[in-house]
């Protein structure tokens, strides 16, 4: 196939897999095997920042590649590392002029029969979330076209993750917005139900239901539920004391 359609072909299927619950490990695995067909490459992985900002290995090519993205990680040193802590592209470098730069991680990369690497962050604007490695098993130079290239599949997949993850935002505190509003409700109706069992204002009956989830450790609206439920009995609650009432 040529390369315009192979190029073509892999940004539809990218795009694709941006549905509303679409999978990251499924995205970023293709895009990893889409590398290696399009660009001059012979494998290609890509780590993704954990909240705690350390980076995961999160798709590979190929076995090898995957256990050269660990040895980086536990190693703490390399081409990958580098570019998620810069946010800046390190392409064409001959990892057997680089002994001085990664001396572990070009040792176990040359004895993996690799010769060059190319590393690009996945990054937009101020954010870098990861980063996109290119082997090769000869010392050649990616041309510029292949960088801007896998520097276009890198923020694809970047805006698709940070949407992604907006989007999960969004929906928590939506439901957490929503669970304080069903909170609300349970609570006005545990309001009335306490106020006509004991024969006491709105108000006091709030200041009861208050008062026994307090004394009792537990979530008001759970309380509320359960009053509403029966499992804890309206006419079981005790008013408290005025001054008791008033104290905070």
């Amino acid at each position: 196939m040529p390369r315009e359609a192979l190029l073509a072909r892999t940004l539809v299927e990218l795009a694709d897999t941006l549905v509303d619950d679409f999978d990251v490990v499924e995205l970023l695995t293709l895009l990893s095997d889409r590398c290696v067909e399009v660009l001059d490459a012979d494998t290609a992985g890509l780590m993704l920042a954990a909240p705690q900002g350390d980076l995961r290995v999160m798709a590979s090519s190929s076995e090898a590649m995957r256990v050269l993205e660990l040895f980086e990680i536990q190693s703490q040193e390399g081409p990958c590392l580098d570019a998620y802590r810069t946010g800046e592209r390190i392409v064409n470098q001959d990892l057997q002029a680089v002994n001085g730069r990664w001396p572990r991680f070009a040792a176990e990369a040359l004895d993996a029969g690799f010769h060059s690497v190319h590393a690009l962050p996945m990054r937009l604007r101020g954010s870098v979330i990861g980063a996109l490695n290119l082997f090769r098993s000869d010392a050649g130079e990616m041309t510029d076209a292949d960088v801007h290239v896998a520097q276009a599949f890198a923020d694809v997949a970047t805006i698709a993750i940070l949407q992604h993850r907006a989007a999960q935002e969004a929906q928590t505190i939506n439901e957490q917005l929503n669970r304080a509003l069903n909170s609300r409700i349970i609570i006005e109706q545990a309001k009335g139900m306490v106020s006509e069992r004991l024969d006491v204002d709105m108000e006091q009956a709030f200041t009861t239901l208050r008062s026994h989830a307090r004394n009792n450790n537990l979530r008001l609206a759970d309380l509320a539920e359960a009053v509403i439920a029966g499992t804890v009995p309206a006419s079981s609650l005790v008013a408290p004391a005025p001054e008791e009432a008033t104290d905070t």
